[in-house]
């Protein structure tokens, strides 16, 4: 008679038990890794919608109600709101529109982690809550005077994102001059993938969008890299003890790349989202202006919002996107 032997009950239970500990291991890096990928296409396909809608407009500036007192301070807003209801959604489908103060109703977080993973800020509710510098050296024509204060809107879409609106009524079409870039930007977006629901991180579920220039607006959809490179580079020329900028970016990951110039400006926008410190105040761009050693390349200054174009083989900092 053959004799047959099965598996005894305790090698059952540690079989089970390894693969209990394996699990627990591995399972929530691979969700993870899962719902990384399906943000990064989400917001893929949230960019491509808005920048296909924005491209529909005649124009991005004078939308909603602004007026001031004679100290400058707004006693009527209505910029925001305005340019959903009035520009936005004529061009776009919209579930849900909530006006100044009543973010949350669109499924606006109240705080949000900032892109480092370490702080974690009040979600913003107007322009000087966003960047405090947006404020700072916008002079359009002496009439104008300095960018308003206004106030943020939010909607909801159909597709479950909520969406909060900082809107510039008085933005330019320049798109070459130098000098600062707040007012070319006309709206910047923060979405929030899934709404109220966690993680509400920036680079995760968390994100900006920007459009610049009031007439053939551009619309930029940057997600920096959680580190900056930490040595100043030149944007051109390569030495025995300095690598050029985009070499920098390959440095520190093949799927990193330098930002065009205003991708750089939207990162200087929301720099409070991305709280990488201030070790560096200027960062070059990808975008060049002439070619060769003394040709120009777009640089960005993080401590004024100041645009300039330097000298190639000069250094400044880089901070560079995912690609």
């Amino acid at each position: 008679m053959k004799k047959f032997r099965g598996f005894t009950l305790a090698e059952v239970l540690i079989t089970l038990a390894i693969i209990g500990i394996v699990a627990a291991i591995t399972l929530p890096s691979l969700l993870v890794n899962v719902n990384e990928k399906a943000w990064d296409a989400q917001k893929k396909a949230l960019h491509a919608r808005l920048a296909q809608a924005i491209g529909q407009m005649n124009t991005l500036g004078g939308y909603g109600t602004y007026t001031e007192d004679e100290e400058g301070t707004a006693t009527e807003d209505t910029a925001a709101e305005s340019f959903i209801l009035d520009a936005l959604s004529k061009v776009y489908k919209i579930n849900n529109v909530c006006g100044p103060d009543k973010l949350s109703s669109c499924g606006i977080p109240s705080k949000i982690t900032t892109l480092d993973a370490i702080s974690e800020i009040n979600f913003p509710s107007k322009m000087s809550e966003l960047n405090a510098k947006l404020l700072n050296g916008l002079h359009y024509t002496s009439e104008d005077g300095d960018v308003a204060d206004t106030k943020a809107a939010a909607f909801e879409t159909v597709n479950g994102e909520s969406i909060t609106v900082f809107y510039n009524p008085l933005c330019s079409s320049d798109t070459t001059t130098n000098h600062y870039v707040q007012n070319k930007m006309c709206v910047n977006f923060i979405y929030d993938l899934n709404g109220s629901e966690g993680p509400n991180q920036v680079g995760k579920d968390v994100g900006f969008i920007t459009a610049f220039y009031n007439k053939n607006p551009v619309v930029v959809a940057p997600v920096p890299y959680n580190t900056d490179y930490t040595s100043p580079v030149s944007q051109y020329t390569e030495t025995e003890d300095k690598i050029d900028a985009p070499t920098a970016c390959k440095t520190m990951g093949e799927d990193l790349r330098l930002p065009d110039r205003d991708e750089l400006a939207s990162l200087f926008i929301n720099a409070p989202l991305i709280n990488l410190g201030e070790s560096a105040s200027h960062f070059w761009s990808g975008s060049v202006v002439s070619l060769g050693a003394s040709g120009l390349a777009w640089a960005q200054g993080f401590d004024t919002g100041n645009r300039y174009r330097g000298t190639r083989s000069s250094t400044t900092y880089v901070r560079c996107l995912r690609r």
